[in-house]
């Protein structure tokens, strides 16, 4: 059996971006890919991007925040950040064949009002990963 190509996601501190890209990859394409996600730092599962992703049908709760592994960093097919920190300062030694893309994402947890103003951030953020994620799926072969 061919093992499936690994998509690594990385952000700052694996808390929102990479955990969304990360539960959007693994609902809709799951079959095709596996999938990992950490940062730079582990800061924690954001409770906000768990309730936005609930919203959109896909369950990150048991989810943990991880920090960068070098094993996997270097078994990876795709390494794709989500936040310019995370682009900037990902370690550099990793597959050479791998592919690096960078889709930088404002980061949800530093916005600031009222909770349905945070939560709008969130969604935001959320749908603009799920859109990306689903560009990657129908032009990756």
């Amino acid at each position: 059996m061919e093992k499936k190509p690994l998509i690594y996601f990385l952000c700052t501190g694996n808390s929102c971006r990479s955990q969304i890209a990360d539960g959007f990859l693994k609902a809709l394409g799951s079959d095709r890919y596996e999938v990992q996600s950490a940062g730079l730092e582990a800061h924690g599962l954001n409770p906000h991007a768990v309730q936005v992703m609930n919203e959109a049908g896909v369950d990150i709760s048991a989810h943990t925040s991880k920090v960068i592994d070098p094993e996997t960093l270097n078994r990876a097919n795709y390494v794709i950040t989500l936040c310019g920190h995370a682009d900037e300062h990902c370690p550099t030694i990793f597959n050479k064949n791998a592919v690096k893309w960078h889709w930088g994402f404002d980061d949800p947890a530093k916005a600031t009002g009222s909770e349905e103003e945070i939560l709008a951030s969130f969604r935001s953020v959320r749908d603009a990963i799920k859109s990306r994620i689903e560009q990657f799926l129908a032009e990756a072969k």
